[in-house]
């Protein structure tokens, strides 16, 4: 059975920074490109970064210069270091396929104030 939990999430000072980690279970981690994404209240879902297997990432222009995706196989795990922090980051972030096809975890909620 497949399983995506996230966790790293939580209040934050703006400037400030947080490390999220997502572990996958139940499918082939290390051939899939991963991504996170995340969902701020009354807004859709949006894509922030992504990573191949390989290791080759992509940004939003959003977060460019301040996020950073990483990924291990070996734990299967895929991680997103979040520097510079504004309060528009607030959101519940995610983690997925970049493709969105797995059932998606809880989350884990990133507040970040002023």
């Amino acid at each position: 059975q497949v399983q995506l939990v996230e966790s790293g999430g939580g209040l934050v000072q703006a400037g400030g920074s947080l490390r999220l980690s997502c572990a996958a279970s139940g499918m082939l981690f290390s051939i899939n490109r991963m991504g996170w994404y995340r969902q701020a209240p009354g807004k859709q879902r949006e894509l922030v970064a992504d990573i191949t297997s390989g290791g080759r990432t992509n940004y939003a222009d959003f977060v460019k210069g301040r996020f950073t995706i990483s990924r291990d196989n070996a734990k299967n795990t895929v991680y997103l270091q979040m520097n510079s922090l504004k309060p528009e980051d607030t959101a519940v972030y995610y983690c997925n396929t970049i493709l969105g096809s797995l059932p998606w975890g809880q989350g884990t909620q990133v507040t970040v104030s002023s």
